[in-house]
């Protein structure tokens, strides 16, 4: 009988260290999904293929939610947002679990804040702040370490829909 418990329990661990590594997985094929107020219905979704085809920039910084020098890369958010052809005075940012924030694109400068895909070069699942982090060099200058700023840093990003 305790053979046969032991088998039991270590059949029911690697069925959940399994189910953790698909899900982990599953989520790197999620999709960021851009849209405008004037557009009305015409959504485009950005995979995480479309991402990486991107430019791409990198940032080596702290953060108020992870330990240590932390490397991220990713796409700019300006660079998503022309490819998506949207254009107007603000942006809401979305997360999977409804979490939104809403920031001017008065913010955005050329390659900053970064949509980042990989955190340490690792692609970030759900469960580590992914798929999708807005992220900012917060270490480069005082100007990114504010509230305001902290507040834009929205991770588990699927959805932007900019305002006109």
């Amino acid at each position: 009988m305790p053979r046969f418990h032991h088998s039991r329990t270590v059949l029911v661990a690697l069925m959940l260290l399994l189910g953790w590594h698909v899900s982990a997985q599953a989520d790197v094929s999620m999709t960021l999904q851009v849209t405008s107020s004037s557009s009305g219905s015409d959504t485009v979704e950005l995979s995480l293929a479309d991402l990486d085809a991107m430019e791409q920039v990198t940032y080596r910084t702290t953060t108020l939610w992870t330990d240590g020098m932390v490397t991220f890369s990713g796409v700019p958010l300006a660079k998503i947002l022309a490819k998506a052809g949207v254009q107007g005075t603000a942006i809401q940012m979305k997360a999977l679990n409804d979490y939104q924030v809403e920031m001017p694109l008065s913010v955005l400068e050329e390659s900053i804040p970064l949509v980042a895909t990989r955190m340490n070069g690792e692609q970030m699942s759900v469960r580590d702040k992914g798929p999708y982090w807005v992220v900012f060099p917060y270490d480069q200058s005082a100007k990114y370490q504010t509230e305001t700023i902290y507040s834009y840093s929205i991770w588990q990003l699927d959805r932007l829909r900019v305002i006109n």
